[in-house]
C-alpha cells in the first residue's frame, strides 16, 4: 500500500471514524440488508442472480471487504473494487415478480441501496458510539459517502442527513413486504453462528432493528421494543464489543491505514 496515500477519504474524514466502529458496522450492515429487501426490483436483482440466502456469510464478507477497501484502501485499491462491482452490475438484469424490468446498474436502484446503506451505518454509529457525531459531522458523512455512491453510478444524491431521510421516504409507494422479503429476513435472523457467538449475534441482530426508522420497521412487519429494552441492549453491545474493538484499533484495517499516513 503506497505510504501517504489517503485513499478516497483520508484520516480526517468522518467516514474513517464511523467505519472503524466494529459493532456499528455490523449493526448497520444487517439493518441495511433487511431494509433494502423492501424494494422489489432491487431485491430481484440479488435474488435472481445470487444464492445469498444459502451463503449469507460469504455475502456479508464481500460487503465488508468492499467497504473496507473503499474506505481505507489506497486510491488504486478503492477504484479497482468499485470497477469490479460496476462490471458485475452491468451483467445483471431481468424482470421482478410484479413484471417490472430491472437492471442492477440502474441509477435509481443504486441510489436506493446507497441511501439505505448510508443512513443505516450512520444510525448505528449514533446509537452505539460513546460520543455520537454532531449534526454537522452527520452531514459531512453523507457528503463523503456520496463519493463512492456516485462512482457506483447513483445519481441525484442528497447532501444532508435530513434530505437523505426525505429521499428515502419518497420510495415508500414502491416498497413492499412480500414472500421474498420475508425469506430474506428469515435467512438473516437464522444466520448460523457458533454457540459461543450466539449471544453477541443476538445483540447485533436486535440492534439492527432498533436503529431503523419506525416507518421502515413497520414495513418489515416488526414493532419497536420499549426504551428500557433498547437501551439495555445498546449498553450490553457496547460492553461486549470492547475487546474486539480494542484489537481492531491496534491491528485492524483502520489502524493499518493510519500507520501508512505517518
Amino acid at each position: 500500500m503506497p505510504v501517504g496515500d489517503p485513499g478516497l477519504y483520508g484520516p480526517q474524514s468522518v467516514v474513517w471514524k464511523v467505519h472503524a466502529d466494529f459493532s456499528a458496522m455490523m449493526v448497520g450492515g444487517l439493518s441495511s440488508l433487511m431494509i433494502q429487501a423492501l424494494h422489489p426490483r432491487a431485491l430481484a436483482a440479488v435474488w435472481d442472480h445470487s444464492n445469498f440466502r444459502e451463503q449469507l456469510k460469504a455475502r456479508l464478507g464481500r460487503t465488508a471487504l468492499f467497504v473496507a477497501s473503499t474506505t481505507y484502501g489506497s486510491v488504486e485499491m478503492a477504484t479497482q473494487s468499485i470497477a469490479r462491482v460496476n462490471a458485475i452490475h452491468a451483467k445483471i438484469q431481468g424482470i421482478d415478480q410484479l413484471g417490472q424490468p430491472y437492471k442492477a446498474n440502474e441509477p435509481d436502484l443504486l441510489r436506493w441501496v446507497h441511501l439505505i446503506e448510508t443512513v443505516s451505518f450512520l444510525n448505528a454509529y449514533q446509537h452505539l458510539a460513546m460520543r455520537p457525531l454532531s449534526a454537522a459531522d452527520c452531514n459531512r458523512y453523507v457528503v463523503e459517502m456520496n463519493k463512492v455512491g456516485e462512482m457506483l453510478g447513483a445519481t441525484n444524491l442528497p447532501t444532508t442527513l435530513q434530505d437523505v431521510l426525505q429521499a428515502i421516504s419518497e420510495y415508500e409507494p414502491v416498497l413492499s413486504f412480500d414472500q421474498r422479503t420475508r425469506e430474506t429476513l428469515q435467512s438473516i435472523e437464522n444466520y448460523s453462528v457458533g454457540i459461543t457467538e450466539k449471544p453477541f449475534f443476538a445483540l447485533i441482530l436486535k440492534s439492527s432493528f432498533d436503529i431503523m426508522p419506525h416507518w421502515l420497521l413497520q414495513k418489515l412487519q416488526r414493532t419497536p421494543d420499549g426504551c428500557l429494552q433498547t437501551n439495555a441492549r445498546r449498553v450490553a453491545l457496547q460492553i461486549a464489543s470492547q475487546p474486539v474493538q480494542w484489537m481492531l484499533d491496534e491491528q485492524g484495517v483502520s489502524a493499518v491505514a493510519k500507520a501508512r499516513m505517518v
